[in-house]
């Protein structure tokens, strides 16, 4: 009997003290040494131990689905090309990998396909949405001909309507809304606590992805009590890292998934 009271005791203090260690997400993949969202990216995240990668998809003008940031080329290619008027074939035709070095020369925009073929076993793919609700049926298609297990993929977007269509259609699949905050010349951060929390349960979101300025960590309690996971972006400095994981925030999207992985198993586990 004592040996199991003394069990019992320390379980309950590991669930008080011990800091459980947040998922990594590659940010565009390991975007700070690679070109962003492409599979030399995505490939690097995997070799720098990430638990999960983090990419922007958009439509093209002929229905395909492409790993791409901004709605227009010019930032990568130095060719403006506006992605939802353009094929794919005319995509293709880009280089999206000499901008980053002369290794990377000849790198093609990937399809989500190719994108979704990248993801181990055991990895997450946090997809995140960069356009409107056109891209809700091909998503869904996309990932149903994947070999991707549902548990392996969350679907992200700053546009709340996008994920409540994702959820109506696909409500097996983990959403998380994206929300920046911001801090006005009288202190004052909006969204509000209260604001956030009704639209988490009006689109019947699984996660709040939140920026990581301005976010109090009684809000993070809040969602978490609510059954609603937490995620931030983007954390390249590990006392930032740090700071979320104590606060029990369940992954963090960074740029540089090493420094921060290796900066998180540091914190001595009391």
């Amino acid at each position: 009997m004592k040996s199991a009271h003394l069990s019992t005791l320390t379980l309950l203090a590991c669930s008080v003290f011990c800091i459980a260690e947040p998922l990594v997400i590659a940010h565009r993949g390991s975007s700070a040494a690679a070109p962003e969202n492409t599979i030399a990216a995505f490939d690097l995240a995997w070799e720098q131990q990430a638990d999960g990668a983090e990419g922007d998809f958009l439509l093209t003008k002929d229905g395909h689905i492409v790993c791409f940031h901004d709605q227009d080329t010019q930032r990568i290619t130095g060719k403006k090309l506006i992605v939802k008027n353009t094929t794919l074939a005319e995509l293709r035709q880009l280089d999206v990998g000499y901008w980053k070095g002369e290794q990377y020369k000849g790198t093609l925009i990937p399809t989500i396909a190719e994108v979704l073929a990248t993801i181990p076993e055991g990895k997450k793919i946090y997809i995140e949405i960069k356009c409107g609700a056109e891209i809700v049926t091909p998503l869904l298609r996309e990932i149903e001909a994947s070999t991707l297990a549902s548990d392996q993929i969350l679907i992200i977007c700053f546009k709340a309507p996008v994920l409540k269509a994702i959820k109506q259609q696909a409500p097996h699949l983990k959403t998380s809304w994206l929300c920046g905050f911001k801090k006005n010349k009288a202190g004052t951060i909006t969204p509000t606590d209260t604001s956030i929390l009704k639209t988490l349960k009006d689109i019947k979101a699984d996660g709040l992805s939140s920026s990581h300025q301005h976010i109090q960590p009684s809000l993070i309690k809040q969602i978490q009590t609510a059954g609603i996971n937490h995620h931030v972006w983007t954390v390249n400095e590990p006392s930032i890292a740090t700071r979320f994981q104590q606060w029990g925030t369940g992954s963090i999207t960074t740029d540089k998934p090493l420094l921060i992985k290796n900066a998180l198993k540091a914190v001595p586990t009391p």
